[in-house]
């Protein structure tokens, strides 16, 4: 198996995570539960599986957001961590020339530049979770403390 970014970084770090593959039928609109599909391809609960969101704020400041696949972001939550008035998704166009990763393969780990980012805390209810290896059909399952140690999150509630 191919590297990617996401896995590099944890092996410079020293960080322990293993790897799983799906089969990826690359169907990743937001609308039709990517993340849910994700999580029973392979075998997970899905609120051990977490979806990378990018959102840009009032002020064109890029956020990101991990958040389990059974739950959606509130966006009041969002902008407060955030410290906006405003913020949005950015569009699906947009992903790979501001993070270098495609929707479904989006990592919080290894985007082109180090954005802040925020981890729902009902990740540090789990033992390791599920994210994106940077790639479609590839997952990193890693202790949430690990992952924010990887991409200097902070957990906040983010829950709607």
């Amino acid at each position: 198996m191919k590297k990617t970014n996401a896995m590099r970084i944890l092996d410079s770090l020293q960080i322990s995570y293993d790897v799983r593959e799906y089969e990826d039928n690359t169907d990743h609109e937001l609308t039709k539960g990517a993340a849910n599909r994700t999580a029973e391809k392979l075998g997970l609960e899905p609120e051990t599986v977490y979806k990378t969101i990018v959102m840009r704020s009032d002020k064109k400041e890029i956020f990101v957001f991990c958040q389990s696949a059974d739950k959606e972001i509130n966006l009041k939550k969002a902008r407060t961590v955030a410290g906006c008035k405003e913020i949005t998704p950015i569009k699906q166009d947009e992903l790979l020339s501001i993070t270098g990763y495609i929707r479904g393969g989006c990592s919080p780990l290894g985007m082109k530049k180090q954005f802040t980012t925020f981890i729902d805390e009902f990740a540090t209810l789990h033992e390791k979770i599920c994210i994106s290896a940077g790639q479609r059909g590839l997952q990193i399952i890693i202790s949430p403390e690990d992952l924010a140690k990887a991409c200097n999150a902070e957990f906040v509630d983010l829950e709607l």
